[in-house]
């Protein structure tokens, strides 16, 4: 597959393209040909970031909100003029297909239209006090501040969108933001660097810095970056929270996303389509994936063979072809991980539904496996691959208790049009979020976002990682002056 190697991205320290000492390719991953480059940067130009974002904080702060918007509606803009151009490069460094970038982009657009529109209305709120004797003739006023620069470590699965979430609540709630993209897919965050630069926002507010990972803990312990939002695995978020106690950390981190499917649901063709597609997309590099289903027995056998004929009927091969759905993994290292898990479960007494050829190279066939340890990999982990695990419950209940055995929580979904057992399941399942009458992988960019358990702390979704971003201040007033 030809590709077009673009121009070497330049950097962006402080608002301003910059080159390193040492450039880098970066490549596709369905046939590891170059299709960019980049440089990391070096020391000094992080030191030089860093310390324009603290000197720039007190002036974001106090933007009037039409600036800030005015700057995020411009990026909103330019990212939909762009869309194709910015899809095109989103599928060549991570290998996603084209029409799952395509989607990516609008979603991205989308949100920083929200932050637009939230910095226009992120006010205070007004409290009586006179609900008891003593503060009688008082009102409380409550406003919140930036808490200061924001460092967004994002990841490779969404290489513009992620960016997008760490950056448009910064920018909308007045905090300058130091970008560390993931070192596989730099160059969707590199140009919406160049977006920004087009903008009359102080040029410090925002740097896009490629550092290799070994290289972060430098950023991450700055004291100048008071605000850690990282999106990325679990021992990670875990290394940063040690390395950091003192400062307000966000971690959206992984999961199993798991969906249970009553034997009453009328609809099962359109659950077994949306469990299928959504399992596989983006080659099941989501946190919110669909990785365990389980299903109420008497209907286990029938949802198991819809299942699995959705499955192969997925389109795979070219991610650059707008049919394919299927495309590669970010790496043939990725992919021999997700393919040694599955032969553990297959050796330990699993059945293979359809799938479980042996890979090539970064592609790996979507599988869909049922009859597996409750100890397998497949299972407990977060494959973070195109695998599906079926599993039979007796009941309702029992589909409850199964999704809550996993030290993730999400999101799940719930195939159910039940209304007691809605609420149940929002009552007691151990998430983030519960998807009602479709697949864990739902996500609305202006929701709150987020999960507990091992998948994290904090809210992502754009007013929510504002309210992350900044902290309440109370001004007590007297009725009269």
């Amino acid at each position: 597959m030809s590709q077009r190697l673009r121009p070497v991205s330049p950097i962006w320290v402080a608002g301003r393209p910059q080159h390193g000492e040492e450039e880098f390719f970066v490549t596709h991953p369905f046939d590891d040909s170059p299709v960019g480059a980049t440089s990391w940067a070096t020391t000094g130009q992080v030191e030089a970031a860093v310390t324009a974002a603290d000197e720039v904080a007190e002036e974001a702060a106090s933007l009037p909100a039409h600036a800030r918007a005015d700057a995020l509606e411009h990026v909103r803009r330019r990212l939909d003029e762009e869309a194709e151009t910015c899809a095109e490069l989103i599928t060549a460094e991570s290998g996603k297909p084209i029409a799952w970038a395509r989607i990516e982009v609008q979603r991205a657009v989308s949100t920083f239209r929200w932050a637009a529109e939230e910095a226009r209305r992120f006010s205070g709120k007004l409290q009586r006090l006179d609900t008891d004797e003593s503060a009688e003739g008082r009102m409380a006023f409550v406003r919140r501040f930036p808490r200061g620069p924001v460092l967004g470590i994002t990841p490779f699965n969404f290489p513009l969108n992620l960016v997008a979430h760490k950056v448009a609540p910064a920018i909308a709630a007045g905090c300058p933001i130091v970008v560390k993209p993931a070192p596989a897919t730099p160059l969707s965050s590199l140009h919406l660097g160049a977006l920004f630069s087009e903008t009359e926002l102080p040029s410090a507010m925002m740097s896009v810095l490629p550092v290799p990972n070994d290289r972060a803990g430098q950023l991450v312990e700055d004291p100048r970056l008071p605000v850690v939002s990282f999106t990325g695995s679990g021992p990670v978020g875990a290394q940063i929270l040690r390395q950091v106690p003192g400062k307000h950390v966000t971690l959206e981190l992984g999961g199993n996303g798991a969906v249970l499917v009553s034997a009453d649901y009328p609809r099962r063709d359109w659950a077994a389509e949306r469990i299928a597609t959504f399992g596989n997309y983006q080659a099941g590099q989501s946190c919110i994936a669909v990785q365990r289903v389980f299903i109420e027995a008497s209907a286990f056998a029938d949802m198991a063979e819809r299942i699995a004929d959705h499955v192969r009927a997925l389109p795979t091969g070219d991610p650059n072809d707008p049919a394919c759905k299927v495309g590669p993994m970010i790496d043939a290292q990725a992919a021999e991980r997700v393919e040694s898990w599955v032969n553990a479960a297959v050796d330990g007494g699993a059945k293979v539904l359809c799938g479980g050829s042996p890979r090539s190279g970064a592609t790996l066939e979507p599988t869909v496996l049922s009859e597996v340890r409750h100890d397998s990999l497949v299972l407990r982990e977060e494959v973070f691959g195109p695998v599906l695990v079926l599993q039979s419950v007796d009941d309702f209940e029992a589909g409850l208790a199964a999704i809550n055995d996993s030290r993730y929580g999400l999101q799940a979904g719930v195939f159910t049009e039940r209304l007691p057992q809605i609420m149940r399941a929002h009552r007691e399942l151990e998430v983030g979020g519960v998807v009602v009458g479709d697949v864990p992988s739902f996500r609305a960019d202006q929701m709150p976002y987020g999960g507990v358990k091992d998948s994290g702390v904090g809210r992502e979704g754009v007013a929510s990682a504002m309210e992350d971003y900044t902290t309440e201040r109370v001004l007590v007033l007297p009725d009269t002056l």
